[in-house]
């Protein structure tokens, strides 16, 4: 994530390895600097957005720039998504996806009020514009009244709560950046731990962490090497007519199969 107000960061994140780029009109821009961060946005989507996942976190509903930056995002072309921050409710999604209108944008959720972890399977329900919700620890922690630089596992049964919301929908699960822009093995640990649990991605607020981001997320070489063998062993089974099969003291049967399938997609392989 980069702010639409510098360009230099901007053009860096849009330069880089990152499966998507989130420009920020938000918490980065200052309120002087919303009209021209937003025009700035549309520009560099303009220039960027036809090779690359490009989408913009905008103001927050009920916000003065909200219905402004709506507006923008259904006019650009190119754009792949707007991020919602502080989505409280189904409404605030419903309010969004009406204002985009006929456009092909899409809509990821930033849950980090209580209000809206609370909600977050109807929030999740909300648009099939959805595509994505992700937590965003800081605003959420400073709300639940939580000390800064607590261990990931302190957040456990909210993330746990994300992730059955979304799975249930269909949407993916993302985690928020961590709050620390160093790559050390407390940003390391916590991405191998939301990983663990089943999310699909993080955000990253620094270009020193992106490799280690990636390289977490990104299945290696024995993890997929172990799916095309827990396929091919099942369809092999399936061939003679057996349901389930047997590999290496594993009894597989179609969960393993939807597990490799998606082991092999987050590769970029077919499964």
């Amino acid at each position: 994530m980069a702010p639409a107000s510098d360009d230099r960061k901007a053009r860096k994140a849009l330069a880089s390895d990152a499966d998507e780029v989130v420009l920020d009109l938000e918490d980065a821009v200052t309120p002087e600097n919303k009209d021209s961060a937003r025009a700035a946005a549309g520009e560099l989507v303009a220039e960027h957005g036809a090779g690359r996942a490009v989408s913009l976190r905008i103001n927050a509903i009920g916000t003065p720039w909200a219905a402004a930056d709506l507006a923008a995002c259904a006019q650009m072309p190119g754009l792949t998504s707007v991020v919602l921050p502080k989505a409280d409710s189904p409404t605030d999604l419903q309010e969004a996806d009406r204002r985009l209108g006929g456009s092909a944008v899409r809509l990821q959720a930033l849950l980090e009020t209580p209000r809206g972890i609370r909600d977050a399977a109807e929030i999740c329900a909300a648009t099939d514009r959805l595509d994505a919700v992700l937590i965003g620890y800081a605003d959420l922690g400073a709300a639940l009244g939580r000390t800064p630089g607590l261990p990931m596992q302190t957040w456990h049964v909210i993330q746990d709560q994300v992730l059955l919301a979304a799975r249930a929908a269909g949407v993916d699960v993302i985690d928020g950046p961590h709050l620390t822009i160093a790559d050390d093995e407390a940003f390391r640990a916590a991405k191998r731990w939301v990983r663990d649990l089943g999310f699909d991605g993080t955000w990253v607020i620094h270009p020193a962490q992106l490799a280690t981001a990636i390289e977490i997320f990104t299945p290696d070489a024995a993890a997929i090497e172990d799916a095309r063998r827990v396929l091919e062993t099942l369809h092999a089974a399936a061939s003679a007519g057996a349901g389930a099969a047997e590999l290496d003291g594993r009894m597989l049967d179609e969960a393993l199969a939807v597990a490799a399938r998606k082991t092999l997609a987050k590769a970029g392989l077919d499964g």
